[in-house]
């Protein structure tokens, strides 16, 4: 939704506030930062999340610092981004990055329904590896109750992106300088097993 919060004071044009848009960053992005404030001290936080329906979550322990500060409905702004590629133009003030962020306003909310709870611990899991919360072992009750579950809503939510090449000005196009995209990309590499794991097979969703 755009509001005052969320319209870009600059290269408002990027700025986009369809689900259709917002939702695909966040399910491909692998982390997200919680910013917030304690008496007037501004705290950023980076950490796994996960996106259901108009949801995201967060997970912690029940003694975090973080976790308690935010849990009782503090105003939180969370971002990701994800960097696409270097734009490197013909002079240092036109080089740029091709990315796609989002920037979410919202109030933390403490889930005490213990399904949810446990569906957001593992929409978590699997968000960073699909597939992986059925080859774990049942979380127990232990577990559970040291881990708090917090849920933002989406509803004030932007998304800005840059795409293209490099913008350089029309006297710069002739000069000799090479100027382009460098595509940037996360690659999962080849899996190390833990040691005196390495007999056992490569689960099929790591392969």
């Amino acid at each position: 939704m755009q509001t005052n919060r969320t319209t870009p004071s600059r290269l408002a044009k990027r700025a986009q506030y369809d689900e259709a848009t917002i939702h695909p960053i966040l399910d491909e992005a692998l982390f997200c930062t919680v910013s917030y404030a304690i008496d007037g001290q501004p705290m950023a936080i980076p950490t796994a999340f996960a996106r259901k329906d108009d949801k995201l979550y967060i997970h912690g322990s029940v003694g975090s610092h973080f976790i308690r500060s935010i849990e009782r409905g503090a105003p939180v702004c969370i971002t990701v981004m994800l960097a696409d590629g270097l734009v490197l133009a013909k002079s240092a003030f036109h080089h740029s990055v091709n990315y796609r962020s989002v920037v979410i306003f919202a109030n933390a909310e403490k889930v005490t329904d213990e399904a949810e709870r446990m569906e957001a611990l593992a929409l978590i899991t699997d968000h960073l590896i699909p597939g992986r919360w059925e080859d774990l072992r049942p979380t127990t009750d232990s577990e559970m109750r040291k881990t708090t579950v917090l849920s933002f809503a989406l509803n004030e939510a932007s998304a800005k992106l840059r795409t293209g090449g490099p913008n350089d000005d029309p006297e710069d196009e002739q000069l000799p300088t090479w100027a382009g995209v460098v595509p940037l990309k996360i690659v999962r590499q080849t899996p190390i097993p833990k040691e005196g794991d390495a007999l056992l097979p490569l689960p099929d969703y790591l392969v």
